[in-house]
């Protein structure tokens, strides 16, 4: 977690059902975090259910007005939900780390010789230098039962660095969210 921010309109708000949506172009990704994150929240004591079961399936393939979804959130409050939980990539930065030794500093810097030796290796080992992805991922919490419009309870900025796989990743991400959760007291910190 890189960054949060809870609302003081909220000092004591739980959430009883939540929708869980995940916004991304990747299909298997969104429901794979859906399907785990309901399951961590269906843990900690907290009715959650995935928007892929949820939402018809036009919902999200296609754009929806302000109005459309003001429409299927009043749908939402009518079947009991008093919450959303959504999760999108915010951006992807491209990242290069380097693996050389350690950088050193003294004498080495005042004769070619001796730095040329040191630092050459970047001619002769391919994973000298490492290209990774890091994905900004923000969860936010959402009161849908309000009328005052303050209806934003909890949001948080994420780094997801190089994900390599699909479960693994999506696994830390959750546990990370639900442990915010506890820490702003949303979830309640006697459930483990």
């Amino acid at each position: 977690m890189i960054d949060s921010w809870k609302s003081r309109e909220y000092t004591n708000y739980q959430p009883k059902k939540v929708l869980i949506v995940g916004i991304t172009g990747n299909l298997t990704a969104r429901k794979i975090f859906e399907q785990k994150l309901k399951d961590k929240l269906f843990n900690e004591g907290i009715d959650a259910v995935e928007s892929s079961i949820v939402f018809e399936e036009g919902f999200i393939d296609s754009k929806q007005t302000e109005e459309q979804i003001d429409l299927e959130v009043d749908r939402l409050v009518d079947d009991g939900y008093d919450s959303i939980l959504v999760s999108a990539v915010k951006g992807i930065d491209n990242e290069i780390s380097y693996s050389g030794n350690k950088f050193l500093t003294g004498y080495y810097w005042h004769h070619f010789g001796r730095y040329y030796y040191l630092y050459q290796n970047v001619y002769f080992e391919p994973d000298y230098y490492n290209n990774y992805k890091v994905y900004h991922i923000e969860a936010s919490l959402y009161n849908i039962k309000t009328s005052n419009g303050k209806s934003l309870v909890w949001v948080a900025s994420y780094n997801v660095v190089d994900p390599i796989n699909i479960n693994s990743t999506v696994n830390d991400y959750v546990k990370a969210i639900v442990k915010s959760l506890k820490k702003e007291s949303l979830i309640p910190k006697e459930n483990n």
